[in-house]
């Protein structure tokens, strides 16, 4: 069950912090429990009952990633591996697939992931391995996740080396640095095109008005 503290509480259901005190003070509600240093505890039930809606059971939610649109038939590869783990465990799930760099944490299916985790719908966030889910910050994640009682479930946790790791993480960056290169030479020579197209465009039409003169002169 999932606790609430008197901030977080106090928000979902629409009263000030010292609304809870105050009814705590004059019965209409306690809290669930209170911690050693005083701190005001609030349990889901409570939750529920306050509010009168039943909030709908949290998910098994599966994580798939590649790199690239070119890594398609390993993203569904994952995306079956992972379907079939999670078949043999015997409860509700469903699986966000990703395309994007382990590094970029704009991705769609990632922020749609942590929306998820922090609005509590996900019990538990499966992956095949760690990487998948960020080559860097997975801890950060992970953190997250423990702060709304959703737990990470690694599927494959063999150990690589660290030169195993440092050599992956280096090609991850170079290879992000790489492609934001080659979008800046893109754009870049984009802009020349452009400007060299607008030139010759320019030269025309000088062109042509000057041809009436000149055939006027002869």
């Amino acid at each position: 069950m999932e606790y609430y503290t008197i901030n977080k509480f106090a928000k979902i259901i629409g009263v000030t912090p010292q609304t809870l005190r105050n009814w705590d003070r004059n019965g209409k509600l306690h809290p669930h429990h209170t911690s050693s240093n005083g701190y005001r505890y609030y349990s889901e039930d409570q939750l529920n009952a306050v509010t009168g809606i039943q909030l709908a059971p949290k998910k098994i939610i599966g994580y798939c990633r590649v790199s690239s649109p070119k890594q398609k038939d390993d993203l569904e590869r994952q995306v079956e591996n992972l379907r079939t783990y999670l078949y043999a465990q015997g409860q509700p799930f469903e699986i966000i697939t990703d395309i994007g760099s382990g590094i970029n944490y704009k991705k769609k299916g990632l922020q749609d992931l942590i929306r998820r985790i922090e609005s509590n719908q996900a019990e538990k966030v499966v992956i095949l391995y760690k990487d998948r889910l960020l080559r860097f910050g997975f801890e950060l994640i992970e953190t997250i996740a423990a702060i709304h009682g959703c737990k990470i479930e690694i599927v494959d946790t063999t150990q690589k080396s660290e030169p195993e790791e440092l050599v992956e993480d280096l090609v991850q960056i170079i290879t992000e640095f790489s492609c934001k290169l080659q979008g800046k030479r893109a754009h870049k020579a984009k802009r020349m095109i452009q400007e060299l197209v607008g030139f010759d465009s320019d030269d025309k039409v000088k062109q042509d008005t000057a041809a009436p003169e000149q055939q006027a002169e002869d």
